[in-house]
């Protein structure tokens, strides 16, 4: 087994299959109890999931855990990971749990903890409960019968989060003659679309029927040219796509053109600073950010600070730097002034501010950056080997790097939560993306499979 169960973000797998498997759930939940149990005061936990069948099976064994360790678990059913983090805060909870596989198919599930002030676990905290879940020794300290936590279902919650984000948005502001299509994935926030509509916008729905199987199919953040073609035949103002958490938002102007996650965090720094809230002048953001970002904010006087991959990173930098503004090209945006973690529906929020603002169509607004041509391609690998150690990688990436000469970036990873390395080359010339991407990858494939 291995020692970690954690990735970049929470535990995730094939439902019923290591390490998702309901056991290790049930024994997820029992560590967690153990771990954040202290005192002789009632704990609360707050668990919400997404739209996912197998959600049920986690829920139960999560409860059955956490209950049996003396946790009073609070279940609020389908709910965007930010809403989870929301209502930990909200509710004075020691710990929130989200069941969810985000951008995943339904297929996959997963599970991630907030703390008590909202914030993602350190890898340290989840490295401790993963041994204590793996131990074959481990033996819990079972509280007395009369100290077994209840279960409760919060039927009020989907209200907390949506006055709390409508609390973003500026109270002499209405949405009144703005035309969206949102997309809400099939996922967590298929209830939530009203929001807009209660702050006068016409909202043209898609994606907000789940059945538990359809979940990110063909659908949300990962298929927003279907988002795009809709907002063309609705002739809407724009298209707002989330992904099945929620957590993310991929943004469509009215042309039906999508937007790169780097052009909406360029024109939110933009607005920050305009108004004087971006502190340090520092825009947070990942090592997948395109190098037109980071142009972008030395023109403007400010920084770009990069992050490793997983907006936990993000906000872990925010944190210790001050900064109140950062996120990910694939949609993760934090404004740390509302939420400790990326939401998409406050992104959008924010992003509708401005466009309110501004009285101009999105596609003009949108017009910041000149991005660099960039590629990414999955390579599927059966162990992942630091790419330090394979000569033969490290020997074509340095003969890549001295080709770009500084005009360009290439970067390896691997994925914190599959069995695959990501080549990305970033570059002036796009055929040369093309040549170094596919050649990068062939080695990948050849000395990692």
């Amino acid at each position: 087994m291995s020692k970690r169960l954690f990735g970049t973000d929470g535990l995730r797998g094939q439902v019923n299959i290591f390490p998702m498997t309901a056991e290790v759930a049930l024994r997820m939940g029992l560590a967690a109890g153990s771990y954040f149990r202290n005192g002789k005061q009632r704990h609360k936990v707050i668990i919400g999931k997404d739209t996912r069948l197998s959600g049920y099976v986690f829920e139960s064994a999560l409860t059955a855990g956490l209950c049996a360790m003396g946790m009073d678990v609070f279940q609020v059913g389908p709910m965007p990971t930010p809403a989870v983090s929301f209502l930990t805060r909200n509710m004075r909870a020691d710990l929130g749990i989200v069941i969810s596989a985000s951008h995943n198919p339904f297929m996959d599930n997963g599970i991630k903890f907030f703390d008590s002030y909202g914030y993602k676990l350190p890898d340290a905290v989840e490295d401790e409960i993963s041994q204590m879940v793996l131990s074959d020794n481990s033996e819990w300290d079972y509280p007395q019968a009369e100290k077994v936590g209840r279960a409760y279902t919060v039927e009020d919650a989907r209200g907390r989060y949506i006055v709390y984000l409508k609390y973003s948005f500026p109270h002499n502001m209405t949405l009144n003659g703005v035309k969206l299509v949102l997309d809400c994935a099939n996922g967590a926030a298929y209830s939530l679309g009203h929001m807009f509509e209660e702050l006068g916008a016409e909202v043209v729905r898609i994606g907000d029927k789940p059945n538990g199987l359809n979940i990110n199919d063909k659908c949300g953040s990962l298929y927003p040219e279907i988002l795009g073609q809709r907002v063309v035949e609705e002739h809407a103002d724009l298209g707002l796509a989330l992904d099945g958490d929620a957590d993310r938002l991929i943004v469509v102007d009215e042309k039906g053109k999508v937007l790169d996650g780097d052009v909406i965090m360029a024109m939110c720094a933009a607005d920050l600073m305009e108004r004087g809230k971006l502190n340090h002048n520092m825009l947070v953001s990942t090592v997948m950010s395109n190098m037109a970002l980071e142009n972008f904010m030395k023109e403007k006087g400010g920084t770009l600070l990069r992050t490793p991959v997983g907006d936990r990173y993000v906000v872990e930098a925010m944190r210790r730097e001050g900064a109140v503004f950062g996120g990910e090209q694939s949609g993760h945006l934090i404004f740390n002034e509302f939420s400790t973690t990326g939401d998409g529906l406050l992104a959008a929020l924010q992003l509708l501010r401005i466009l309110c603002e501004k009285n101009r169509p999105l596609s003009e607004l949108s017009g910041l950056l000149e991005l660099y041509p960039q590629k990414l391609q999955n390579v599927h690998v059966k162990r992942k080997i630091p790419f330090e150690e394979v000569p033969a990688v490290q020997d074509a990436l340095k003969q890549v790097e001295q080709e770009l000469a500084g005009r360009g970036r290439v970067l390896l990873r691997y994925s914190g939560t599959e069995s695959v390395a990501r080549v990305m080359v970033e570059a002036e010339d796009s055929s040369k993306v093309d040549q170094y991407t596919s050649g990068l990858a062939g080695v990948l494939e050849e000395h990692l499979r």
